[in-house]
């Protein structure tokens, strides 16, 4: 069952013209239990008040790893933006967009994105799950470091790679990854949480993982049914404005 998530609060909004103005919400997802951390989400929930020719301009100008418009909230119709291209799956999108219609709207069982139904659910710990196919999320590369030092010291994608997931293991036992991703394929040097590429891992690994990313952003991921994976976090509402489209 999904439940809705969370209190309401009050955020600030920024003021604009009507005219020529979209209403955006700025969450961070996968952010960490004290609410520090996550990878910043640009949402826009009437997504049909941003034309199909100028929504890659506006993911560009906003300049977030991704930007969701959802262009139908009832049926979880969604279209995924990077700087650079359009996302058939994204994790980090799909979690907060489903975090946020819970919020906002009408919680939905099923979002829609170009690459097919996917599922999202609440834990009973607050952790919003979104559930996908490994071969969905973009093709990349994983490089397994010897020790999270390794992961902390990267400056860059290594070898040039254009998406790579570099991690190593904190603590095997318990299932403790430390990742850092690049994907300058997409307009994105490194990117603070990554659902798509914990898809891949978890697909790869088949087990139950926890992943500290980027600076400071914490994501759970396990295998689903049916060869599926599943990758939750906690969201928050930064902010709310109106922006040019």
């Amino acid at each position: 069952m999904v439940q809705p998530i969370g209190p309401a609060v009050t955020p600030e909004r920024a003021p604009g013209s009507l005219s020529a103005m979209a209403e955006l919400h700025v969450l961070r997802v996968f952010a960490a239990r004290d609410g520090t951390g996550g990878n910043p989400l640009g949402v826009f929930l009437d997504g049909p008040a941003v034309p199909e020719g100028r929504r890659q301009t506006v993911a560009a100008d906003l300049g977030f790893s991704e930007t969701v418009f959802v262009d139908d909230p009832r049926s979880g119709e969604v279209r995924i933006f990077t700087p650079a291209a359009e996302l058939p799956f994204a994790g980090h999108p799909l979690v907060g967009t489903s975090w946020l219609l819970a919020r906002e709207r009408t919680a939905v069982a099923v979002l829609r994105p170009p690459a097919g139904e996917v599922p999202t659910f609440l834990d009973g710990d607050g952790v919003t799950w979104i559930r996908g196919r490994a071969e969905w999320a973009p093709p990349m590369s994983f490089r397994q470091l010897e020790d999270a030092g390794q992961v902390e010291a990267l400056t860059g994608a290594p070898g040039g790679l254009g998406f790579v997931d570099c991690w190593a293991w904190e603590d095997e036992a318990a299932g403790h990854i430390r990742a850092r991703v690049f994907a300058p394929r997409f307009g994105i040097a490194e990117d603070e949480a990554t659902g798509a590429a914990a898809v891949r891992l978890v697909s790869r690994l088949g087990r139950a993982v926890t992943i500290r990313q980027g600076a400071g952003s914490l994501l759970f991921a396990r295998p689903g049914p049916g060869g599926s994976a599943e990758v939750g976090g906690e969201v928050v509402l930064d902010h709310v404005r109106d922006h040019p489209v």
